[in-house]
Formats: C-alpha cells, sequence, structure tokens
C-alpha cells in the first residue's frame, strides 16, 4: 500500500446503513453495471449511432468502444491496476469520453482535473490522489499542458505513466491515437467493475484553501445521471446533449457525458465558450438539451438576435449557479421557440440536489431553485442547533440520498464533519423551503466567491495575495457582475511606503504563484485597516459593500 493509501477510501458501507442500501437497490436507485456495461449495450444495439462529436472529431458507439478498450489495455500494460487514480486533464474533446471510459472499465478511478488549473492546483491533486498516471494535452489556449505534467512528474515517483492526446508525446510518454490502437486480448481488461467501489474523484474549487477530493461510487454517479435523462430532460437516444461547460468538472462530466449516455444519447462538446460559436453549433448539430452556468445564458440571448440561428431544437436548458430572473427566462422562450429554462442545484458532492421539471411554472421556475431533483432524494433544513428550522425559514442545505458522496478522498475528520450520523449531507449553503417544499439558495456558510458557476476560495487566494511583498493584510471578497455572477475584490493593506496596483498584484500571482487565471482578484482596494470583530475576525460583510462601491 503507498503512502498516499494510509487512509483508506471511504466506502458505501461507511456511508449507508443496511437498510438505505437495500431500499436503493430494491427501489431501482442502484443497480449491477457499469460506465462501460452502458457502452456495451449501445455498442451493439446501435454501433454506427453518433455518440460524441467536438467540431473536430466525430465518433459512433461502436468506435468509442474499441478506442477505450484498447487505451484500458495500453494503460493495464503499463501498470495501471484496479483502484489506481488517473487524472485526466482535457478540454471537452472526444478523448476525453474516450480516457474516462476507459479509465473506469478497467476499475481505476477517474480524476478529472479543468484545464483552467496550473500548477498549484495541479500538483495538489496530483499528490493527494497518488495518481498512477495522466492523461493530458500539449498546449491548449495558450498553455502548455504537457510541459507541466513534464515538470511535476520528475517530481512525483508514483506518476508512472503519461500520455498525451493532440500533442507530441516525448520519449517515455504515450501518443493518445496510438494508445487507444492496441487490441486487448480476451480478458485483459477483467469483470466490470465492483458498482459500489470508488468510480470517480471530483475535487472541489474550492471552498477552503485546499481542494477536497469527492469520492463516488458508480452508483451515486449514475442514480443522477439516469435520473436526469429519463426524469428531468426526459430524453431518448433520438436527443443531442450540447455541452460547453468543462467536462472535467462535476456539471459538465455529469450533463456532457453520463446523462447522454444513460439513454444511448448523443453529446456534442465545445471546448471554447463563445456564444457565436455556440449558437453555430447548437443548430447545425440540432441540440436538444444543456446544462450550464447562469451567465452562458445571458451571453447566448444577447448574441442570438443577430446571428440568424435556427434555434428551435433546443427544448430544455439547465441553469446552475445564479438565480433565473423572470425577465431572463422569458425572453429564454422567445429566443429558443418554446424551450424551457429550468434551474438546478448540487455540488461535487450532491450532482443534482433540486431542480424544476417541466410542469413547474415559469414563476415556479424563476423564484425558486426547485424541489428535490429525482425520486428518493430528501432535502431539509437545519439551523446551528441542528434542528430543522420552521418552513420559510433560513437554514444550512441537507441532502439524504442515493447521489450523495461517499466521503472525501483521505480526509475522514472532514467527512466526519460533513455527513452526520443519520447519512445527511450538511451542504454548508443557506436556504429557504416553502409549503410546496421548493428550495431557494440564500447565500452560504462557505467563504467562496461563484464566478461564472466555478467557486473560487476566498482563502486560497487570500494567501496567494499575502506573499506580494508589498501586501500587509489581505481580504477576498466577491462582488456582482452581470455577466459571471460574481468577481473576486482584494482589499489590501499595503506595507508602508507601498501602493500596489492590481496589474502588479495579478502579475504577481501569475508568475510567482502559478495559480488558474480564473482566480485572479479583478478589482483591487487599498484601505489603511480591515474591519474587524472584536474577537479579531474580519468582518466581510462591510467589505462586500467597499468592493461594490468601489468603481
Amino acid at each position: 500500500m503507498s503512502a498516499v493509501d494510509v487512509v483508506p477510501s471511504p466506502t458505501v458501507t461507511d456511508r449507508y446503513r443496511p437498510e438505505a442500501i437495500r431500499e436503493f437497490h430494491e427501489r431501482g436507485w442502484w443497480r449491477d453495471g457499469s460506465a462501460a456495461a452502458l457502452l456495451d449495450r449501445w455498442a451493439e444495439e446501435n454501433p454506427t449511432k453518433r455518440f460524441v462529436s467536438d467540431g473536430s472529431v466525430e465518433l459512433d458507439y461502436a468506435t468509442v468502444r474499441e478506442q477505450a478498450y484498447g487505451l484500458a489495455a495500453t494503460l493495464a500494460r503499463n501498470g495501471v491496476a484496479r483502484g489506481d487514480r488517473v487524472v485526466v486533464q482535457l478540454p471537452n474533446w472526444a478523448e476525453f469520453i474516450v480516457s474516462y471510459l476507459a479509465i473506469t472499465r478497467l476499475g481505476a478511478v477517474l480524476v478529472p482535473i479543468m484545464t483552467v488549473y496550473r500548477e498549484a492546483e495541479v500538483a495538489h491533486v496530483l499528490r493527494d490522489s497518488g495518481a498512477v498516471a495522466a492523461i493530458t494535452t500539449g498546449r491548449f489556449r495558450n498553455f502548455d499542458h504537457a510541459e507541466l505534467f513534464r515538470t511535476l512528474r520528475a517530481e512525483l515517483p508514483q506518476l508512472r505513466t503519461l500520455v498525451i492526446a493532440r500533442g507530441s508525446a516525448g520519449a517515455d510518454e504515450l501518443a493518445f491515437d496510438e494508445a487507444c490502437s492496441a487490441v486487448p486480448a480476451a480478458d485483459e481488461l477483467g469483470p466490470h467493475p465492483d458498482p459500489d467501489a470508488p468510480h470517480a474523484i471530483v475535487y472541489t474549487s474550492g471552498t477552503e484553501s485546499t481542494a477536497k477530493g469527492c469520492v463516488h461510487t458508480w452508483n451515486t454517479i449514475d442514480f443522477s445521471g439516469r435520473g436526469l435523462a429519463t426524469d428531468v430532460f426526459e430524453m431518448t437516444p433520438d436527443d443531442v446533449m450540447f455541452m460547453p461547460s468543462p467536462v472535467a468538472h462535476a456539471t459538465g462530466l455529469l450533463v456532457g457525458v453520463l446523462v447522454p449516455l444513460a439513454v444511448g444519447a448523443e453529446t456534442h462538446l465545445i471546448d471554447i465558450w463563445e456564444p457565436n460559436e455556440g449558437l453555430k453549433r447548437i443548430e447545425q448539430y440540432r441540440c436538444t438539451t444543456t446544462a450550464t452556468a447562469t451567465p452562458f445564458v445571458r451571453m447566448a440571448l444577447d448574441a442570438a438576435p443577430g446571428s440568424g440561428r435556427d434555434l428551435s431544437s433546443m427544448r430544455f436548458w439547465l441553469c446552475a449557479g445564479a438565480p433565473i430572473p423572470e425577465a431572463l427566462a422569458r425572453e429564454f422562450e422567445e429566443t429558443f421557440a418554446g424551450g424551457a429554462l429550468m434551474p438546478l442545484y448540487g455540488c461535487s458532492e450532491v450532482l443534482a440536489a433540486t431542480c424544476c421539471h417541466l410542469g413547474d411554472s415559469i414563476e415556479r421556475r424563476a423564484g425558486s431553485d426547485g424541489s428535490p431533483a429525482l425520486q428518493g432524494v430528501r432535502i431539509k433544513l437545519v439551523g446551528a442547533d441542528g434542528d430543522d428550522v420552521p418552513t420559510g425559514e433560513e437554514g444550512e442545505i441537507c441532502y439524504w440520498g442515493p447521489g450523495a458522496v461517499l466521503g472525501y478522498w483521505r480526509n475522514p475528520e472532514r467527512t466526519a464533519a460533513t455527513i452526520d450520523g443519520e447519512g445527511w449531507h450538511h451542504t454548508g449553503d443557506l436556504g429557504r423551503l416553502d409549503a410546496e417544499g421548493y428550495l431557494r439558495v440564500t447565500g452560504r456558510l462557505k467563504d467562496i466567491i461563484i464566478r461564472g458557476g466555478t467557486n473560487i476560495s476566498a482563502a486560497e487566494v487570500e494567501s496567494h495575495v499575502i506573499a506580494h511583498p508589498d501586501v500587509a493584510q489581505v481580504a477576498v471578497v466577491g462582488y456582482p457582475d452581470d455577466r459571471l455572477g460574481e468577481k473576486a475584490c482584494a482589499v489590501v493593506v499595503p506595507r508602508k511606503g507601498s501602493t500596489p496596483t492590481l496589474a502588479e498584484i495579478t502579475g504577481f500571482l501569475r508568475a510567482e504563484r502559478h495559480i488558474a487565471p480564473h482566480k485572479l482578484p479583478e478589482r483591487l482596494v487599498l484601505v489603511d485597516e480591515l474591519p474587524m470583530t472584536a474577537s479579531g475576525k474580519i468582518q466581510k460583510f462591510k467589505l462586500r459593500q467597499t468592493a461594490i462601491e468601489e468603481r
């Protein structure tokens, strides 16, 4: 057992009581199966049916299976075994889906990383997960991912295998296409994996100073994917998912990969979001469903009037990360010829907690974050004393059901602090429930900024800004933005005699701290002192108002 495995992974029996596990199976919420078993089914039933396209590559179900199983054989021949973690940092390309199905066919564990992440974040995930292999690309959006992994590989002896897609592989690396061309020997891939074993470790965007690995099984993740496909999207094999959200993120993985796979439908991936190009792809591929952060919707609607595109195929757009204004919902229905804009609330730990359904009125869709998304899901709100709060009062949102994370990778203390003895997952988010059981998310206990649907840890950014030689104290807060929902503002007490600029601080964070670009502060406020409580805690509510007023 390696050092990173000294703390065992949380298990299904750790997470759920026997009677709950029995109910999940009896009700069909959990089933014996795997992602690869679904792939086998669709490849046999409809081999030439297109599964994935990305603007450059189009693959049918039979070809995806052939490539995925070839890659699985190559990984196995390079020492990847059942239970090993494999990091994948790829854009929204067909290669991501092939990689996911290859890794999980072996019974290894997918560890996705978004392409916006840089050295600090990638190094943390590689070390924390103990990944033995990684699949990435060369240069994408002016950043050389392969070179980053080469640098980190030299520091991490357990990272034995590196696969490069759409880039040049070095002498001790594997080219993706060649790796996929292997032909597995009979029984080389072994039996399909246990659906209750770890299937994916999805790292949080960062509600604390370091991201946490959320351990999902096939059953916990398939419950949400299959349920959304059949009960929310009401999809058939004729539907085409449109996916501009990163498939290496929880939402993109769930909706862009698992939902279409559940019913044998098609998914269309777009690697760089640009609204005019997005509308072109919707028309070209006759996309019918999608899920994105709220800013994507606003940008699409702004671009639509002058695009001349036929958008009538889009019938269902799930919207996460921010409330839906009623005016936006009505504008959407006019632009997309009667298509429905629906709220979705979830997180890396609980992929689909609440949403609205096709029968809900537009007032309900704009005035809430929905009711429990799927049969088997329960939502409650608790106060600071741990007791349920009355209807209409604010409390912490808690989830119980078959789709919850087993726990946090190598972090039993955090697992115990988040999942109570009754199996309720405490999200750290605040909300109100009305008399009909519809939730409205009102805030969060966690100190995070949600920029374009992605969580940014204020504490993490603060830990980097404070390293700047001209900064004496710092607090990072969010301020409203019409397009992205929120942006980060650094409120800084400068060192005596210094007047740092925003450009100087962001330049330092890029060059010296290597943090992801989306985490960079986009506003700087210099103050003489930070407002404090009597106990010495920073009064961030005052700083948020300061950030709003600073123009």
